[in-house]
């Protein structure tokens, strides 16, 4: 099948929606959903940021900016993850209490509006890696609508380009607390010094970043490419991460990958 006919597909499934509730975070997944639910529904179709210590005020802005450029109906809520010790704790299923959490959430803003269906936009390139957050929201009842299209990430990349979506290109993110080892708990300062840590790469030229909190030491992961320039880059590097709040800088070499805080959990 074909990826217009996949969308084909997608678009006849929205259709047939009264109504949608799309959990949105600005990224190309959420903003594709989110898009094609608006058009398809209108003013039927809700976008909802859920704003917490682990997504960056910048992101949340910047969602929210998006939700109104596409015309979308948007509410944010914010809240503390943190509040749950559970969560805080750090535990290899920290995704699937958010997620408990945040469905919940979800669910009381449908509730609220009369909404009988909450989509996300996890699709099959997520399967690849360890995602406990999806069975979360599968026992949640949430409908996973690139799924059930059998679209891909390279999928919903190329879709998005087609229809000039601003984000068809954005790099992939995850939430704050993914760069802190499973066991370590998560505090709103870890979370401030990752942020400002990428932040400050980000403002020397590095697009795709993530920085791993180790204590006091921060494990800088960069797509190949950009290796080299990153070699060139180091004491700009080390003194943006140690601005942070990092007393030691240290680039992994074998570079940026989804998921590298899973890899122990495969050992």
């Amino acid at each position: 099948m074909s990826s217009a006919e996949k969308l084909e597909g997608l678009k006849q499934s929205l259709r047939v929606k009264e109504k949608l509730l799309v959990s949105f975070s600005g990224g190309v997944d959420s903003s594709l959903l989110a898009a094609l639910a608006g058009g398809a529904l209108g003013d039927g179709a809700l976008a909802v940021v859920l704003a917490s210590e682990t997504m960056p005020a910048r992101e949340v802005a910047l969602a929210e900016k998006l939700a109104s450029d596409l015309g979308l109906r948007s509410r944010t809520l914010r809240f503390s993850i943190l509040q749950s010790g559970e969560f805080a704790a750090n535990p290899p299923h920290r995704c699937y209490i958010c997620r408990k959490i945040t469905s919940a959430l979800l669910q009381s803003i449908a509730d609220e509006e009369g909404i009988g269906c909450i989509a996300d936009g996890v699709n099959l390139s997520d399967y690849r890696d360890f995602r406990p957050g999806i069975a979360a929201s599968d026992e949640m009842g949430i409908w996973h609508p690139f799924v059930q299209a059998c679209l891909s990430k390279e999928d919903i990349r190329s879709i998005a380009k087609s229809i000039d979506l601003p984000v068809w290109n954005r790099p992939a993110s995850a939430c704050l607390a993914s760069r802190i080892p499973y066991g370590e708990a998560i505090t709103e300062e870890k979370l401030r010094m990752i942020d400002d840590a990428e932040q400050g790469l980000a403002a020397l030229g590095f697009a795709q970043i993530r920085v791993r909190c180790h204590g006091s030491l921060a494990r800088v992961e960069l797509p190949e490419q950009d290796m080299a320039r990153a070699l060139q880059s180091r004491r700009e590097i080390a003194e943006r991460l140690q601005a942070a709040g990092f007393d030691y800088a240290a680039l992994d070499l074998e570079g940026y990958r989804v998921g590298s805080m899973n890899e122990v959990l495969k050992s």
